[in-house]
C-alpha cells in the first residue's frame, strides 16, 4: 500500500532567522528523490524539520504523512511512524553497542512484537556483510572511534535494519572515497521497493551515478525552484547553480562555504 509524505508551503526559522520560505514537496513510497542546491539554501534544515529537530520552528505550512500532520509529533513518534534521518554528522554514543542500539530501536518501532535474538542477529550479520563491515562492529560502541566513512556506513546499517518507509539521507556521500561511496549506494539500493522512499540531499552528481533518482529537485533561497529527472542533476554538474539562478531570474545570493 502506497504511503505519501507531503510538505505543504513549509516555512521555518531558527534563532528568529527565516530559512525555509514555502517548500512544497510530495514523495510517495516506491520513489527515489534527490534535493540539490548551493550551500546555505535550507536543504539540511528541511530534513531536520521533517524529522522534528526542535531547533527549527515551523511558522507556517504542514508536514503530512498520509494526511496526518506531524508538526506536533515528537522525534520518536515520527520515527515509529516510519521516518528515518541519516545525519550528515552522526553522533558518537559511548557505552551503547551498535547491536544493542539497533535492537532497542527495532523493538521501539514494534513493541507489540519484539524481534527474537536469533532473527535479529541473522539480519544484522547479513546487513554487515552487504556493507562490507566487520562483524566486530556489532559490539563496538555506536560510532565511537569510527572514521567518517565508518560512520556513514553505520547510518546505512541502521537504515537496513530499521526498514523505514521514508529515509532522509543528508549528504551521505560527503567525505567518502569512491569505494566507500559504492558500498553506501549498494545499501541504499538494496532498500528500493514499493514500500520505501528516500530523499537524498547532495551537492554532487557522483552520488546519483550510483543511486539513480526518479526525481531531482533544486533548492535555492529556501524554496524548491526547479524539478526534473536525473538529467537535471547532470545539467547542473556542467553549468552550476549560478547559471540556473540567472536562467530563472532569481534574486538570490549564492553562499560560498
Amino acid at each position: 500500500m502506497m504511503t505519501k509524505l507531503e510538505i505543504k508551503n513549509l516555512k521555518v526559522e531558527a534563532d528568529n532567522h527565516p530559512i525555509l520560505h514555502g517548500v512544497n514537496l510530495t514523495v510517495n513510497t516506491g520513489e527515489m528523490h534527490a534535493i540539490m542546491g548551493p550551500n546555505g539554501t535550507g536543504k539540511s534544515t528541511l530534513a531536520e524539520t521533517i524529522m522534528g529537530n526542535p531547533h527549527y520552528h515551523i511558522t507556517d505550512g504542514q508536514i503530512l504523512l498520509d494526511g496526518v500532520d506531524l508538526a506536533t509529533k515528537k522525534v520518536d513518534e515520527r520515527a515509529r511512524a516510519g521516518l528515518f534521518l541519516a545525519m550528515q554528522y552522526p553522533a558518537e554514543i559511548p557505552g551503547i553497542t551498535t547491536a544493542n542500539f539497533l535492537r532497542a530501536a527495532i523493538n521501539a518501532r514494534h513493541p507489540e512484537q519484539p524481534i527474537a535474538i536469533p532473527k535479529f542477529m541473522s539480519e544484522l550479520n547479513n546487513a554487515l556483510d552487504l556493507l562490507d563491515m566487520s562483524q566486530k562492529t556489532a559490539n563496538r560502541y555506536l560510532n565511537a572511534g569510527f572514521s567518517g566513512g565508518e560512520k556513514k556506513r553505520n547510518e546505512i546499517l541502521q537504515l537496513l535494519m530499521l526498514k523505514p518507509k521514508f529515509a532522509l539521507l543528508d549528504e551521505i556521500d560527503s567525505g567518502l572515497d569512491i569505494d566507500a561511496l559504492k558500498v553506501v549506494a549498494k545499501g541504499v539500493n538494496a532498500m528500493r521497493g514499493p514500500e520505501f522512499a528516500t530523499v537524498m540531499i547532495t551537492h554532487y552528481q557522483r552520488l546519483l551515478d550510483y543511486i539513480v533518482p526518479d526525481v531531482v529537485h533544486v533548492m535555492m533561497g529556501g524554496r524548491i525552484v526547479k524539478t526534473g529527472g536525473p538529467d537535471l542533476a547532470k545539467h547542473l554538474e556542467k553549468t552550476g547553480y549560478a547559471c540556473l539562478r540567472d536562467e530563472l531570474g532569481l534574486d538570490i545570493e549564492l553562499v560560498d562555504e
